[in-house]
């Protein structure tokens, strides 16, 4: 005869997935930990080869990919953390099934009254930990599924757009212009659940209005606007209340995306985390490390110009100019060429147009002579222009490279800052 198994009095009222709770998070906290550097790096890789459309893409994506990311390996590793709560709960109770002894512990009178008096079960106390365990993993999943259904409709309606913009060859703000089709789609579903909300114990059932606005309601549901659309954030709307969910879920993804935002901010402007207020790092006197292949870092560092090393001791200084399509590309997109010409004609015309714009000052004097080619960044595979400068004449000491630096279209900094209309390589011969 089989014997029906004894269910432990302690777990009848414990959350039915708390073991594959545990599980996903103890094997995926590990991937999350990960996935927002491999981001960085993908990111840094990427961005220098990108014009400004699509640059916008990619970022929009990263700071999306890289707050989910985030929100799920914190949401991972505080559930592991109250489940590690729970289960010691359910060992001191286990081991001290008394609970506790107040008569035992040091205290006054007062406190022991006032403490005796809001005493829960061991019971309540293991059930709550239980359930707040299970709400945060929910929460944060839900979030992070939030955040990644809105990188892809919005990141991929952006990508349709930009490569019909420029297979038609039509010169448009594809962000302004997708922003304003999400603004027009969404507009009558919210009309429709405010009437409906507001005014709907006013508008008559069967006339025109009703049927109006019921009709939008179920046309947006269907495509899975509704709340019955997330099932886990309906649940929690509805017991835990409305306005103090909304504003704990809207308030993640806030900072989560500020988070990142803010991070990636500085990382490219590269600052040190560190009280330096005080240090005297204006851009004129400051010599960069990603100006010497020697020191610079080619996964993170961005696509500057840079020369072998500060110190040059050949006969030759060579200096090497990645290509940046957002500062290079409208020189090339308004250069003139030649009529009828070949392959190899437009090729020199565009290469001319670089030089132009990449003129090179060597300790404030133009160099005689200076001629680029077309070359490639060997560390990180991308096009760039190639110089070899004589030195042979140079006096020993101190010199100064400056690089022409194409200015971004409607960016603020580079058209206030004259210290970013070159870049200033230090070197010593």
């Amino acid at each position: 005869m089989t014997d029906t198994p004894q269910i432990d009095p302690r777990l009848a009222r414990t959350a039915p997935t708390w073991e594959v709770e545990l599980l996903i998070s103890g094997v995926a906290i590990f991937a999350m930990l990960q996935l927002p550097g491999w981001l960085d790096d993908a990111m840094f890789m990427l961005e220098p080869r990108l014009g400004q459309d699509w640059r916008l893409i990619a970022v929009l994506a990263y700071f999306y990919s890289k707050s989910a990311a985030i929100v799920l390996a914190c949401t991972f590793a505080l559930h592991l953390l109250l489940r590690a709560q729970w289960i010691a709960l359910m060992g001191v109770h286990s081991v001290f099934p008394r609970g506790i002894h107040f008569d035992n512990i040091r205290m006054g009178p007062i406190q022991r009254e006032i403490e005796t008096g809001h005493l829960d079960g061991i019971d309540d106390a293991i059930e709550r930990a239980d359930n707040r365990a299970s709400v945060v993993f929910a929460i944060g999943v839900s979030v992070a599924l939030m955040i990644a259904a809105i990188c892809i409709a919005f990141c991929g309606t952006l990508l349709v757009a930009t490569l019909l913009s420029n297979l038609l060859g039509l010169q448009i703000d594809t962000l302004m212009v997708v922003g304003g089709v999400f603004v027009m789609l969404m507009l009558p579903y919210f009309l429709a659940v405010t009437a409906d909300y507001y005014l709907g114990e006013r508008i008559r059932p069967g006339t025109f209005v009703h049927r109006l606005v019921a009709a939008v309601i179920r046309v947006y549901t269907r495509f899975g606007m509704g709340r019955r659309s997330n099932h886990i954030l309906a649940t929690l709307l509805s017991n835990q209340g409305e306005r103090r969910t909304m504003l704990m879920v809207v308030g993640i993804m806030l900072l989560a995306i500020v988070s990142v935002s803010a991070v990636y901010a500085t990382m490219q402007a590269g600052r040190a985390v560190g009280s330096y207020g005080s240090f005297p790092a204006a851009r004129a006197i400051r010599i960069d490390a990603s100006h010497y292949d020697d020191r610079r870092d080619a996964a993170r560092d961005p696509a500057v110009p840079y020369i072998d090393s500060m110190v040059v001791e050949g006969p030759y200084l060579r200096l090497t100019v990645p290509y940046e399509p957002r500062r290079d590309g409208p020189a090339l997109h308004d250069c003139k060429q030649p009529p009828a010409a070949s392959e190899l004609q437009h090729a020199q015309a565009l290469l001319a147009c670089l030089q132009d714009v990449r003129r090179v000052l060597l300790d404030g004097k133009p160099i005689a002579g200076l001629h680029y080619e077309t070359a490639s960044d060997p560390r990180t595979d991308r096009p760039a222009l190639l110089a070899m400068i004589d030195v042979r004449k140079l006096a020993p000491g101190r010199h100064e490279l400056l690089v022409g630096r194409p200015l971004i279209e409607d960016s603020r900094r580079d058209s206030k800052d004259p210290a970013y209309r070159h870049y200033r390589i230090v070197f010593w011969r």
